[in-house]
Formats: C-alpha cells, sequence, structure tokens
C-alpha cells in the first residue's frame, strides 16, 4: 500500500512509459485499420503490428512491476493499493487526467470514485 502521494510520485516516474503507451496504442490501431482495409499500411505489415503488440505488453507489465493495477488500456486506467480512513482504497488515474485526483474503496470499484 501506498499513500496519495507516493503514488503521485510513482504517477510522474511512469509518465514517460504512459505517453509511449498511448503513441503505440494509436499506432496499432492505424496499422490494424489499414492492414483491414487495404492489406497494407505506410506503419508496416503484420511483422511490425506484433512488434507494436509487444512493445505495449511490455510497458504495460511495467507498469504493474511499479505497482500500478492496469485497469484500462484505452483509455488507460490506472489504480494504486493505499488506505483512507483506516480503509482499503485505490488511489485512481485516467489518462486525461492532470494528477491523481481521485479514489475509491476496492469494494465500489471505479463507480465509486470520489474526489481526495
Amino acid at each position: 500500500m501506498v499513500t496519495v502521494e507516493q503514488a503521485r510520485e510513482e504517477l510522474a516516474r511512469l509518465r514517460p512509459s504512459i505517453a509511449e503507451l498511448i503513441e503505440l496504442r494509436a499506432d496499432l490501431a492505424e496499422l490494424r485499420a489499414d492492414l483491414d482495409e487495404a492489406g497494407a499500411s505506410p506503419l508496416g505489415g503484420v511483422p511490425e503490428a506484433k512488434a507494436l503488440e509487444a512493445r505495449i505488453y511490455a510497458i504495460l507489465e511495467g507498469l504493474a512491476a511499479a505497482g500500478a493495477q492496469v485497469k484500462g488500456f484505452a483509455p488507460v486506467l490506472l489504480d494504486f493499493p493505499g488506505e483512507r480512513d483506516g480503509r482499503p482504497v485505490l488511489w485512481c488515474w485516467l489518462e486525461g487526467d492532470e494528477d491523481i485526483v481521485w479514489y475509491h474503496r476496492t469494494d465500489c470499484g471505479f463507480p465509486g470514485r470520489r474526489r481526495i
């Protein structure tokens, strides 16, 4: 378990990986769409798609190894286990959020998100 301050520090450290994940996710979506539509893409072919998938998977593993629970990929949704008022919570960050400003009880999930 981490404090909200520790979760924010970890998120800051993970931001370059998250940015790369978002860029790779877009590349993979375009590559797949091109391959489905035309059978070819300026981004490559099936080998390049597999390479993008492998890199994305490695980033997701790295996020998890850093203590983030990856709850979503598109958009990216990360939870960091913590405690608030003696109760287990998840410090919650959603792609587009400037910082970790939400939390939810572990038994309530995303619909139970509250401002910190």
